[in-house]
């Protein structure tokens, strides 16, 4: 492990202040369960480490505006446990749930979650984001399913990605530039080279925190996992829709694990709208594997996308 420095602001625009210095390298630490790892394996060399455990206001977890506001180092057993969220987001407190590992929900943060690196093997023995080529012949059994036409074939690795991008959520950024907002569906991204991460953010920004607006949306996740306690799962399926007259409207399904971002399903959303959402909730499974181009040794992902959306759908209506 390389030597490096560690800070440790008290507000926003002095962790800004630090990302933007002449340090070098900068990485920011939040509840360190996946970046202190992937320094001691040399993933991250970092020259500062920028802890956020200080800052004013990013651990809280607040109703405003008709949104639940998340911030950034609120923990996962913080958010879980929050009474609004538990009322209105069970799809975001299952997947929590989902998780297994107590240490993790406890140490783990809304920010760390959604911004954690890749797992996959390739990337984490040291061989780069794209595996150095390997992959797609290789042993690829736990790979992407969708947009992995180019080199990028891993796999988002965020358990609350997909339920916020279907419930809507907008992620709070700020940089040297100043605050932005950025809609969940449009915060995270396909690297193209080696040195890029998966999400729009900036190297001198941080994330702040979400919002999750209270829209009274039947929701819902269902993950498949070949084991229960701290795993990745190997397909999720997060859904969100409006319920009226016994017909679904709005309706957003996003496919977690199957692809280098979180996927949207349009053709899913599309089929459970105008419909009774248990009575089309098979024909949104198959809508929302429609497309897909299994790799080698992945290609039983694809029934595991049909049955995952079938009972995330199930699961919002049971909620």
């Amino acid at each position: 492990m390389n030597s490096f420095g560690y800070a440790k602001p008290g507000t926003v625009d002095d962790a800004v202040s630090l990302l933007s210095s002449n340090w070098g390298k900068t990485e920011v630490l939040a509840g360190g369960t996946d970046l202190l790892s992937s320094i001691k394996n040399g993933l991250s060399t970092p020259d500062l480490l920028v802890s956020l455990k200080d800052v004013e206001g990013l651990d809280k977890i607040s109703k405003k505006g008709g949104a639940l506001h998340i911030g950034a180092t609120a923990t996962l057993a913080d958010l879980q446990t929050n009474k609004v969220a538990a009322k209105n987001f069970p799809a975001i407190t299952t997947a929590i749930k989902n998780i297994g590992a107590a240490q993790m929900i406890n140490m783990g943060t809304v920010g760390g979650d959604l911004l954690q690196r890749p797992r996959c093997w390739y990337y984490r023995n040291g061989l780069g984001l794209f595996g150095n080529g390997l992959v797609a012949d290789g042993d690829n059994r736990y790979h992407a399913i969708f947009g992995n036409s180019g080199d990028a074939k891993f796999v988002h690795a965020s358990s609350l990605a997909p339920a916020l991008i279907a419930l809507g959520a907008t992620v709070h950024v700020a940089g040297a530039d100043g605050k932005r907002d950025v809609e969940a569906a449009k915060f995270f991204s396909t690297p193209s080279s080696d040195g890029d991460r998966e999400s729009v953010l900036k190297p001198n920004e941080i994330l702040t925190g979400v919002s999750v607006p209270l829209s009274g949306m039947k929701n819902g996740i269902y993950e498949i996992r070949q084991r229960i306690g701290l795993d990745w799962p190997m397909v999720a399926a997060a859904v969100a829709f409006k319920e009226s007259g016994g017909k679904a409207s709005d309706a957003t399904v996003v496919l977690g694990h199957v692809a280098p971002t979180p996927w949207v399903a349009a053709k899913a959303g599309a089929a459970l709208n105008g419909q009774s959402a248990s009575g089309a909730a098979e024909k949104a499974g198959s809508a929302a594997a429609d497309g897909a181009t299994p790799l080698s040794k992945n290609g039983y992902k694809v029934q595991q996308v049909k049955v995952a959306v079938k009972r995330a759908i199930q699961a919002a209506l049971d909620a």
